[in-house]
């Protein structure tokens, strides 16, 4: 277990220290210029400019800075927000997204416990139909559209009843969160749906299942302790990289519902070219995706002993 753990912690360092670099060199070679913008600045006041952010220094004399600020937590200094740095934005507006991603998270999970056990349990009926129909459409209709569409409802029915059941958009008070949360959550809902709804119709044949049957069990009882039990471990494997999509994947929800959370930013960053924003927002999402996952496999490891077993003998 203590190999497993040592390997997967250094791929995670691997992984952080290649999405650091590429971001940087990503930056350094897009076209475009943070500081003008294209304004005209007197050279005086660009050389000045160059000189505070480091960009009159060799690309490979720049890369050393960043990376030893990096090793320091320090991202840098926004080129756009005057005297703001990036760790104050992530720090400021993190939260948001975190709060509304983990909410979204909820609604997934609920759904697909409900939905995917409703359709392995009526398998090849009206309702597993159903399902998969609707699974079929929250996968392939992008969360804007939905997004969209859920901010003409709500204003039709704040008409209809003649008040404000829900707001159409904005931030502070636990009523902004339902519909964003919502719309967030659908396509992680779906995929979760598919996934858990063919573990469980696989794990309907399982030997161990039958002789929970064959001895009289009664069949919530079968479904909840055997099935649903062991149906639940390849979800697991994949709860990872679907917690941190769901928290930090929102840019576009976050825009349309005018949620004041660090995806909008990082939108607004790269309109206006905000170089250390944009590669400080990256680095950080990429680093939480790898802890996030790393975690997440470890537990997968602990709770399915196969998994660790099998790769300590590779």
């Amino acid at each position: 277990m203590m190999r497993y753990l040592l390997n997967r912690i250094l791929y995670a360092i691997v992984t952080i220290w290649f999405v650091a670099t590429a971001t940087f060199f990503a930056m350094h070679f897009v076209p475009g210029d943070p500081l003008s913008n294209e304004k005209v600045i007197p050279e005086k006041i660009y050389a000045t400019l160059q000189a505070y952010y480091g960009l009159d220094k060799p690309l490979g004399e720049q890369y050393l800075i960043y990376m030893q600020r990096l090793l320091q937590g320090d991202f840098g200094v926004s080129f756009t927000q005057q005297n703001r740095s990036v760790n104050d934005i992530i720090a400021e507006h993190f939260s948001v997204s975190a709060i509304l991603g983990l909410l979204a998270l909820i609604f997934a999970l609920f759904g697909a416990l409900i939905f995917g056990s409703v359709a392995s349990i009526w398998r090849r009926r009206w309702p597993d139909t159903a399902t998969v129909l609707g699974v079929m459409v929250a996968v392939s209709v992008p969360s804007f559209v939905f997004a969209a569409l859920a901010q003409l409802f709500i204003v039709e029915m704040n008409q209809f009843t003649g008040w404000q059941v829900l707001p159409v958009a904005g931030w502070g008070s636990i009523s902004h969160i339902w519909a964003p949360a919502l719309m967030l959550g659908l396509g992680t809902m779906a995929f979760l749906t598919r996934l858990l709804r063919g573990s469980l119709i696989d794990t309907a044949d399982q030997p161990y299942v039958l002789a929970a049957q064959a001895r009289g069990l009664p069949p919530w009882r079968c479904f909840l302790r055997y099935q649903l039990r062991n149906a639940l471990l390849p979800t697991l494997s994949v709860m990872g990289p679907t917690i941190a999509g769901i928290t930090t994947g929102g840019f576009v929800v976050e825009q349309v519902f005018a949620i004041p959370g660090l995806g909008r930013y990082f939108v607004q960053a790269v309109a206006q070219l905000d170089y250390t924003v944009i590669m400080g927002t990256t680095v950080f999402y990429g680093a939480f995706l790898v802890i996030v996952v790393l975690a997440f496999d470890l537990l997968y490891a602990w709770a399915d002993p196969r998994i660790r077993i099998s790769r300590d003998m590779t």
